[in-house]
Parts: structure tokens; sequence; C-alpha cells
């Protein structure tokens, strides 16, 4: 066989081997399995004792994988050459056998070394036989099912060539092969099952499949089994790129789960996630300082509630806001009416608080000076005094019964600023009406107080309620049944002048009476 047609016959192999791989997991070698290659060959002859010239040749091999590390391999080769120069043709046939020890390098690429026997024929211009011993160190590239393609150096050592003369050939061999027999069955996606009973080929590394090599999922949070860094995810949880369940506003219930998924950082939370609020507030528990504040009362931004006058009645439970420091109030938060000398006035309107028991006094709570005169002539009775404006007004209000009704406004009426206290210069004319009322016993009134527009809404709202209550609280005490009166704050929404002006603000400021019945 010439060089040419080595070459051709070394073509023919290759493509024979290519042919008949498959797709499957790529190999390197297991044990127990069984490897068939061809190769092609390049030796560089010894020239001292054979005279031969170096050149291509083809081979085969046949091995056994007793363990994944180490094989029994027999094979052999064949070249045609010439002795040096012009000489005539020598064919080279060379047969052994070797041991191989195997270890990867990088995923399916394994480096393996080893050693044997081998026997030399030579025939042609060159008629020799010869026993030698070689080594060989080369790669073995997976190229994906049961193929691979292997590459190695070879050094031959032959003791006693031609004329007793030792001889070192080295060489080198390239050449594919296939693996049969024993090792794992195909398995493309590494699950263990083998691809020909895979319904799920393209299985993720590491998780675990079922028989027929599909992934299971035990908690259905969509990460599988065995990449499921928390197996037993309630259902329904949202859960991380682990499989983990997360809980973005960290109040204990899962994220899917989550009512409420926005519950503030430290709120308490109900096993819908939703926060709670015991004493209905508005400041949730667990960020609330004060978690029975009452039903009502207004609290500050850690739900304990306020005492804007200090009369331990809180806000929005204290009908009276403005109750001045150190005042004696009942459980409304408004003042307690008491007459400590018992003159009949109450000792917020009494000037002189200390009246001896039985002194008449005037409405002003001091005792009335008596005067000693001599008696005179016996004259005719003086004319009944002319009616009073605020008389004149409540007759109105009072007789008026089947016309328009105009609203008496109680000029004269008048609180300390910004408060509603009455001023002492109010009790005269509260008097009166109380009086015309008292005579009237079927005439029912509202009390209805106004405000300019000076302030925020809110707080006008709030005075302009608290003073018509006052004035109700007044004609009570001189004996206006309570429920024959309503009091009503108007605030700044009704103003009978301009208030961009001083007069028109005060013209505002005002308490009205309208008879409802």
């Amino acid at each position: 066989m010439n060089p040419t047609s080595s070459g051709r016959f070394v073509t023919g192999g290759l493509l024979l081997l290519t042919l008949a791989t498959s797709p499957g997991v790529a190999q390197s070698g297991k044990g127990g399995q069984v490897e068939l290659g061809t190769f092609g060959s390049f030796t560089k002859f010894d020239r001292s004792p054979t005279n031969l010239a170096s050149n291509y040749g083809v081979g085969g091999r046949l091995g056994l994988f007793l363990t994944r590390f180490l094989a029994l391999e027999t094979g052999g080769d064949y070249t045609v050459t010439k002795l040096a120069g012009s000489g005539p043709d020598v064919s080279v046939s060379r047969v052994g056998a070797t041991l191989l020890l195997n270890g990867t390098v990088f995923g399916t690429t394994a480096l393996y070394f080893g050693g044997g026997a081998e026997r030399q024929y030579y025939r042609g211009g060159l008629v020799l036989e010869d026993d030698g011993a070689h080594g060989v160190l080369g790669l073995r590239l997976s190229l994906g099912g049961r193929a691979a393609l292997r590459g190695e150096g070879r050094a031959e050592y032959f003791p006693a060539a031609t004329g007793g003369a030792r001889t070192i050939n080295f060489g080198g061999r390239i050449g594919l092969s296939v693996f049969a027999f024993g090792g794992p069955p195909r398995d493309a996606d590494g699950d263990r099952v083998a691809n020909r009973r895979d319904r799920c080929p393209d299985t993720a590394s590491g998780a675990r499949v079922d028989t027929d090599g599909c992934p299971t999922d035990e908690d259905r949070d969509r990460v599988f089994d065995g990449l499921d860094a928390c197996d037993g995810t309630p259902g329904g949880a949202l859960v991380d790129e682990r499989g983990c369940p997360t809980d973005t506003d960290k109040d204990s219930v899962l994220d899917g789960l989550d009512l409420c998924a926005d519950t503030p950082q430290g709120a308490t939370a109900d096993p819908n996630g939703c926060p709670t609020d015991a004493d209905r507030d508005a400041v949730f528990d667990g960020l609330d300082r004060c978690p029975d504040t009452p039903r009502g009362a207004n609290v500050d931004g850690f739900g304990c509630p306020t005492d804007a006058d200090g009369d331990k009645v809180f806000d929005g439970l204290d009908q009276c806001p403005d109750t001045p420091t150190n005042t004696e109030v009942d459980a409304r938060g408004c003042t307690v009416q008491r007459d400590t000398d018992g003159d009949g006035v109450l000792d917020q309107q009494d000037r002189c608080p200390n009246t001896a028991a039985g002194q008449p006094v005037d409405t002003f709570g001091c005792p009335l000076v008596r005067e000693v005169v001599q008696a005179a002539p016996q004259a005719p009775p003086p004319a009944a005094p002319a009616p009073t404006q605020v008389q004149a007004a409540m007759r109105s209000l009072i007789e008026n019964v089947e016309g328009p009704r105009r609203p008496v406004v109680l000029r004269g009426v008048n609180f300390r600023s910004g408060r509603s206290d009455l001023t002492p210069e109010s009790f005269p004319v509260l008097d009166e009406v109380a009086t015309s009322l008292v005579a009237n016993p079927s005439v029912r009134i509202e009390i209805g107080g106004h405000t300019d527009a000076t302030g925020t809404r809110q707080r006008n709202m709030e005075l302009s309620q608290a003073r018509a209550f006052a004035v109700r609280a007044y004609l009570a005490s001189k004996g206006v049944t309570p429920d024959r009166m309503v009091s009503r704050g108007f605030g700044p929404d009704q103003p009978v002048a301009d208030n961009r002006t001083p007069a028109g603000r005060a013209l505002n400021r005002r308490v009205e009476l309208n008879r409802i019945q």
C-alpha cells in the first residue's frame, strides 16, 4: 500500500466512525465500556539502524475500560515507507497492548497516559521483526453522544533491531473512537432517566424528576424540587428565584396571601395581613403608643389622645374645648356651674363670691345697698317703664307666630378674646332674655354662634359652637328648661357685613336667637 492509498483509508475510516455516532451524553469512557476506533498515524523512524524515511499510516484500536480511570487497549497500524534515498518500499506493521490511566481535565475532556509492549514487522526492502516497548500521552475529547476524538504522541523503543542496534521511533496518532456496551444509558439532561424514556429531556441540572424524567414541584411554587431552597411553601404564596416565600411589608403574612400588601412596618396584622386598630383611632396596633384611647377622642401621630385646654377631658370628647386653665369641669369638659355663697348668681359671674346668706344681691352677685329715706307725701304711682331694646326684640320674637321670623341679635353679649367665656357685661342682656323665655314656656329657640373670617374655618366652627353652648348654659342656669334650647355653631359661613373691615368683622361676631316653635 502506498502513502496515497493509506491517506484514503484513513479518511474513509474517519467518515465511517462519524456516521456511526448519534447524539447523547458526551462521554470519554466509563467503567465497563468498550472503545472501538480508527486513526491516522505518523512515524519518524530512527534513521541510524534502519535508514527508513518518515511517513503516514493508518491503524485501529480496541479497548476495554476496567474502571472509569483504567483501560486496557490493543491496537495496530500499518505504514508504507522507503529506505532512505530512492530505495525500495518497506512496509511496517505494528501490533501491541497498552495500559492507560485516564483523568478528566475539564468537562468531558480526558488526559491519558500509559505504556505497553508491541511487536514490529518490516517487509519489502527490509525484512525484520523486533519486540519493544512504547509510551503514550494524549487527550480524549468528547464529540457528544458516544463519540470522541483522540490525539496522542508516542515513543517506541526496540532494544535490538538491525545488526543488534537499538531503535527509538517517535510519532503521533489522531482518530475517532466509538463507545459501546457498558456505561450508563444516554441521558442528555443528566437526570438519570434515559433519553428513550425521558418525557422532559431539557430538565434543569439538579432538579428532582419523576420516573418519566419530568421535574417535580411538591409545593407548586414553580421552583422545581431539588432546586427549591424552601420546600413546603404554602399554596398561593409568591416566591423568589430560590423558591423561598417573600414578605415585602414584613408583617409575617406572605406575599400572595397578604390582602394588605402595604402594611406599615411594625404594625400588627391579622391573618389576612391587614393592620388592626383595636381602639379605632386611625393609628394601627403595634405603632399605637396608647392602645386604649376612648372612642371618639382626637389623637396625635403616636395614637395618644390630646387635651388642648388641659382640663383632663380629651379633645373630640370635650364639648367645651376652650375651658380656662384650672377651671373645674364636668364629664363633658364644660365648666361646673356652682353658686358657693347661695346668692343665686353662679360663681363664674359672681363679682362678690362671699355674700352673706340671705343678703339680697344684684345681677352681679353683690349686696344691694338700701337707702333709708323719710316718708314723703304719697305721690301718684309712676308710669310703667318703657321696654328695653332686648325686651322689645324678645316680645317680637315670641308674639310673631305667623309672619316672617327675624333673628334676635344679642347686642352686648360678648366673650373673652378667642374663648367661649362670657364677659360680665353680657349677664344683664341674657337675664332679660331668660326672663322672657321663662314667662313663655311654650317657646323653643335656636341659639346660633357666628364668627368673622379671621383664622381657620375649623377653629371658627369650634369657637362658634362653644360660644352658643355657653349662652345656652347661662340661660339654663336662669331657669330656662334646657330641652327648649338648641345651640349651633355657624362659624364664618353666614356673615352680615364685610369681613375686610374692622367694623364689618365686629358685626359678624354675634349670637342670634331664632324661634323654632
